[in-house]
């Protein structure tokens, strides 16, 4: 989308701009907008375009500390001056330049301003972020391209960001401008551009020194640009940044690529694909892509994201893993083109495997999909609704039985994933055992009856990835005022994904509770599961289903684990005293709550006696809601 003041456009058309400089243009002409507080409301109603902005927050965005008692009236005087401003040499009456509908009007719940893509940079701007979603590189890239190209400035301009609630809503586009960027890098960076895009990084790196996701990308710049010592010293300054700032250390991600760049692996990305000797490249089919959108704020998880690119990316390799490797050896196909991610309820696996079936786009060209394999009350669906489904989505006339799904899915190159496996035989007859497709399960437990399978455990978020998944929800400016009180938040949330997200959404709802109030709730154990809902959003509710799929005994002794051994890692005598059983009897009941992620290991071997066990800390407080009570010695 051109510029406004650049773009030929009829004598009637409006152009709003929020992207830079507040702007209004009509058919190329710039038109005045008045005094500060007047342009605040417009910046106020712009940022939430087609939705009803209350007068109470128009108020707070113009008066931020002591309104005047004039300040309903005033707000009216700056709404009427907007409607005359946009009559103001138009062609046509202003009742339809939205259509049949007002351009400003008042309705129960506030003011809403109308405006369409085309006439706003930022609904523009979504929209084009948008479509780039699991897209090919090349494609990304482009539409990427085109979103950035709307920016002309920081966001509403600097006399604006004196109103807190302007500022804020400033900085949560310009983040909103860095992920479009860093995705856009990403893609020109597969595409092999390394040169173009690493002087626009280190820019931005400049300005977002703690954002890992930029940092990676410019060290792939980089090395791929082949400046190797510039990229090893990014990760060096980075190190060091975060042990001054905040005292961790790099995710594993973020270590696997200065790993790579140390090794001499300079490469920017795929290259182009290579048709088969011999005549004219076939015409692919049009790939079946049904994958729920990518998460724009994806944190976290990097080494387990690496790890899963890994294995269904190289599925045709036996190499046993380098350094800093999980220790697995070979691709998916030595595992039967299967790889389960495992962990409790809210642990990230299944945004984790969408993200990664997005980014394997060029490696399925013949479809991806996601199924779940649960019905939305927590039930297992039927085996044969499964392959309904199936073989509806991917259009192929699949015949309803095993057999033939795993005949079809040898074929092609596909990567399904199936969502919330409930056990073992819910899924069994579904996986390949060999071919040209791969399959990416998720599971709250261990699902130690399937075979061969590469697992990968899904673990908590880092502090530092939970504080930055929590920034992008509730905003800096509230971080920064208080972030012992935003650390505390993500503590008590145990590195869940889904509870930092519905803390998050919660605390955006809620502007005017402080942060360190609400951190005082979610440390009480009695009331914390009750404050981590969203809308329709629910820990408690997605904890529940985990635990009603489990078979009463082991739900039991999950529940006396939890009353009875403290906070945080137990050993084998303490289970042993919390279940009420000998020792020998306590390692086979925790080891079943392995399996069925209810209780986590360490990843090294390690005997009985010296193991210490953990449970998360969510299920923890769900399991001591239930109660049991308490157990009779056997």
């Amino acid at each position: 989308m051109p510029s406004p003041s650049a773009q030929p456009a009829s004598p009637g058309a409006l152009r709003f701009t929020v992207l830079g400089p507040l702007a209004v243009h009509r058919g190329g002409q710039e038109l005045p907008l008045g005094p500060l507080k007047q342009r605040m409301v417009l910046a106020a109603l712009l940022v939430a375009a087609n939705s009803p902005v209350s007068v109470d927050a128009l108020t707070e965005a113009v008066w931020p500390d002591e309104p005047p008692r004039t300040a309903r009236k005033n707000i009216q005087v700056y709404v009427s001056a907007l409607r005359a401003l946009f009559c103001q040499g138009a062609s046509i009456d202003t009742s339809t330049e939205t259509g049949d509908r007002p351009r400003l009007t008042h309705t129960c719940g506030g003011y809403v301003l109308r405006a369409t893509e085309e006439e706003l940079d930022l609904l523009g701007f979504r929209s084009l972020v948008r479509a780039a979603e699991g897209q090919p590189p090349r494609t990304a890239a482009r539409l990427l391209g085109q979103a950035l190209d709307l920016w002309r400035g920081a966001p509403l301009g600097d006399d604006l960001r004196q109103s807190p609630a302007l500022a804020e809503e400033a900085e949560r586009l310009r983040l909103r401008h860095v992920s479009a960027y860093e995705s856009w890098a990403e893609a020109e960076l597969e595409l092999g551009g390394a040169p173009a895009v690493v002087e626009g990084l280190r820019d931005l790196v400049e300005r977002h020194p703690l954002r890992e996701r930029l940092r990676s990308a410019w060290m792939r710049a980089l090395s791929g640009a082949g400046r190797q010592p510039e990229a090893l010293a990014v990760y060096d300054d980075y190190r060091q940044l975060l042990a001054r700032e905040l005292g961790l250390e790099p995710s594993g991600a973020m270590t696997a690529r200065y790993r790579a760049v140390l090794a001499g692996d300079t490469r920017s990305g795929a290259g182009p694909a290579v048709p088969p000797t011999g005549g004219r490249p076939a015409v692919p089919p049009k790939p079946v892509v049904l994958l729920p959108p990518d998460l724009a704020d994806f944190t976290g998880h990097g080494q387990e994201l690496h790890d899963v690119l890994d294995l269904l990316e190289d599925g045709d390799t036996s190499d046993a893993a380098g350094p800093g490797g999980t220790g697995r050896a070979g691709g998916a196909r030595d595992a039967g083109g299967v790889v389960l991610l495992s962990g409790p309820a809210g642990s990230g696996k299944t945004a984790l495997a969408v993200r990664a079936a997005h980014l394997l786009a060029a490696r399925f060209p013949e479809g991806r999909l996601c199924i779940s394999l649960r019905d939305a009350d927590g039930s297992t669906r039927p085996l044969s609704a499964v392959l309904a489904e199936l073989g509806e989505r991917t259009g192929r006339s699949v015949p309803p039985g095993p057999e033939a799904w795993r005949e079809w899915l040898a074929r092609h190159r596909v990567l399904v994933i199936l969502d919330d496996v409930p056990e073992e035989r819910a899924v069994r007859a579904l996986l390949p055992s060999g071919g040209r497709g791969r399959v990416l399960l998720t599971a709250r437990g261990q699902l130690g009856g399937l075979a061969p399978v590469h697992r990968i455990t899904v673990p908590p978020l880092d502090t530092a990835d939970a504080v930055q998944l929590l920034t992008g929800l509730v905003g800096p400016r509230r971080v920064r005022a208080d972030r012992e009180a935003a650390l505390r938040i993500v503590r008590a949330c145990g590195g869940s994904p889904l509870a930092v997200r519905v803390s998050g959404m919660r605390l955006a709802v809620l502007r005017h509770v402080p942060l360190r109030e609400f951190a005082d709730r979610l440390t009480d154990p009695a009331g914390a599961l009750d404050e981590l809902t969203a809308g329709d959003v629910s820990v408690r509710q997605r904890l529940a289903h985990g635990w009603e799929a489990l078979p009463e005994d082991r739900c039991r002794d999950a529940g006396r684990l939890a009353a009875g051994t403290g906070d945080g890692p137990f050993g084998l005598m303490e289970a042993a005293e919390a279940l009420g059983c000998d020792e020998r009897h306590a390692v086979r009941v925790v080891e079943a709550l392995i399996d069925a992620g209810m209780v986590t290991s360490p990843g090294g071997e390690v005997t009985a006696h010296a193991v210490q066990y953990d449970m998360p800390h969510l299920i923890r407080l769900y399991a001591r809601g239930v109660g049991y009570g308490t157990p009779v010695l056997t």
